[in-house]
């Protein structure tokens, strides 16, 4: 029996969905993460109970840090992006975490570049807060070792291939980290939205591209771009094509990352019928119903839609795309140079 909701929120489900393609669906993904991360700086002595740990989030980690701050009796400051929608600002009041938005932006680039600006002015109004730096710190890889377990138990031994969105590099870094200590022959395919620094999109505009959470306008110090195999690159349209279609074939009400992991997951899986391909699926949909579900009648098939393969980065277009990584180094725009 679990003592605290964060430790059963943090436990995700494996699915089955045929064909080689399962699904790791976790109702909020970061929970786990934060948690994890929480409980390592208090063992360490870095925090102690009644300390104020802060971060900047676009969502999900602000409701991780949140719960974990509630299980270990520590104060929560989030600086949000405006993706945080209501319902999780009256979760957050209600838990005791302290929330401030910047104000509206039509950029990814000024709403990170305009929260990080915060926090670090904040630093220097309260010394004594600790930042927990999702983006940079790799103590929030520690949550994932216990997922890696979970895979790993139930999947073994068929080879596997790891797909989800590379956002902060924390989730699918640690999951092919932890997984090819047992099996090095995983493989890891990262996704990522159009507009993104993090992979060299930076350079593809997406007016319409909702998924903020999976790529990024700054360097992320936890992505380690020499662990992926294969990037795929998606636009809203085949991110929503897949959405729904996770919905209406599988009945998993997933968010918009995860539409854009399940339709790189079924195509990758169709690929590679030998393997077991495992996505995952971040958060529920709840957030996404009116952007996302309410367009339900729009969506594309996905047997309709495939990527474009390329070989450089100057060859990314929109609606989707797809490169063999091969473990390289990230491109220059991606160099993470500060703390």
């Amino acid at each position: 029996m679990d003592d605290h909701v964060c430790e059963t929120i943090g436990r995700p489900d494996l699915i089955d969905l045929g064909g080689g393609l399962v699904c790791l669906r976790f109702e909020s993904m970061k929970v786990a993460s934060a948690t994890a991360a929480v409980r390592h700086l208090l063992e360490t002595g870095a925090v102690e109970p009644g300390d104020t740990l802060m971060d900047s989030s676009s969502g999900i980690y602000a409701y991780g840090l949140a719960l974990a701050c509630h299980r270990y009796g520590l104060r929560c400051h989030i600086v949000g992006s405006t993706t945080v929608d209501e319902g999780l600002r009256v979760q957050l009041a209600v838990l005791g975490a302290t929330l401030e938005q910047v104000p509206p932006s039509d950029s990814l680039r000024f709403d990170q570049s305009r929260r990080v600006r915060r926090i670090r002015e904040l630093l220097r109004e309260h010394p004594d807060y600790h930042w927990m730096r999702q983006y940079h710190d790799s103590v929030h890889y520690l949550g994932y070792r216990a997922v890696a377990d979970q895979i790993a138990k139930e999947l073994d031994p068929a080879p596997l291939t790891v797909v989800g969105g590379v956002g902060s590099g924390a989730s699918t870094g640690a999951l092919a980290t932890y997984l090819r200590e047992r099996a090095p022959d995983t493989a890891l395919v990262g996704v990522q939205p159009f507009g993104s620094v993090t992979f060299g999109s930076d350079a593809v505009a997406d007016r319409d591209i909702i998924i903020a959470g999976i790529g990024s306008s700054i360097p992320f110090g936890n992505v380690d771009h020499t662990l992926y195999d294969v990037v795929h690159w998606l636009g809203f349209e085949a991110a929503l094509a897949g959405s729904v279609d996770l919905l209406r074939r599988h009945a998993v009400f997933a968010g918009l990352s995860s539409g854009a992991a399940y339709l790189v997951a079924r195509w990758e899986a169709e690929r590679s019928p030998e393997r077991r391909t495992v996505f995952v699926a971040a958060d529920t949909g709840h957030r996404y119903v009116d952007t996302v579900f309410a367009r339900h009648a729009e969506a594309a098939a996905p047997e309709d839609l495939g990527p474009a393969a390329v070989t450089d980065l100057s060859r990314l277009a929109r609606p989707w795309s797809r490169m063999e990584w091969g473990r390289a180094a990230p491109p220059p725009q991606a160099v993470h140079t500060e703390g």
